[in-house]
């Protein structure tokens, strides 16, 4: 599993009406896409839920690297290049996943309405797999979980964690907050549970 998210900062008096539209015409493209567990369309409005920017940050769990690099190289990807300029794509090497209630169901299953993203860097006196193994058993186990990963960046030792949730994320989550605006899953039921490692 590859975990993947870049991030499009808008002008602060941007028309984020622009970004749910996009969303809306284009969500579709990738809900089928081979390769891809799950695609999650996050918006970030400035002044909501303690963001300080407007701000589109896609975020991926990629079920293989072939699905990923397919995107990256595709034409969506290149689109919106085109339309906001090459982002920084961020990836992390994927250790751990576990779904809540509310992810069975398939297609049909309801869509996750807010997400949560923590980054942390590991001190150099942290045993990198330790750290994993507390995040992972740190997952949180909640009525209002979707699905939760953890992941590395083993070229900067970041630690990922980000969690979908129906309604609100729980305030004792930490990390950013995002918007849910569509989630496509084509193959999050191939993607294994538990350690991945």
């Amino acid at each position: 599993m590859h975990a993947m998210q870049y991030e499009i900062t808008l002008p602060a008096d941007y028309d984020m009406g622009t970004i749910r539209k996009r969303v809306a015409d284009k969500c579709h493209l990738l809900d089928a896409h081979p390769g891809l567990g799950l695609k999650a369309y996050l918006l970030r409005e400035r002044g909501l839920e303690g963001s300080p920017v407007n701000q589109y940050a896609p975020f991926y769990l990629w079920r293989t690297a072939e699905g990923m690099n397919s995107f990256l190289w595709g034409s969506g990807f290149r689109g919106l290049s085109a339309d906001f300029g090459r982002p920084v794509v961020h990836h992390w090497l994927g250790t751990g996943l576990t779904s809540g209630a509310g992810s069975a169901g398939g297609a049909e299953a309801p869509t996750p309405t807010t997400a949560t993203r923590e980054t942390v860097r590991l001190p150099e006196s942290t045993d990198p797999a330790e750290a994993v193994e507390r995040a992972l058993a740190e997952l949180p186990a909640h009525p209002a979980l979707h699905t939760a990963a953890v992941a590395v960046d083993p070229s900067r030792w970041e630690l990922l964690r980000f969690a979908l949730w129906h309604g609100p994320a729980p305030e004792d989550v930490p990390g950013a907050r995002y918007q849910v605006l569509h989630l496509s899953r084509p193959e999050l039921d191939r993607l294994p549970s538990g350690r991945h490692w």
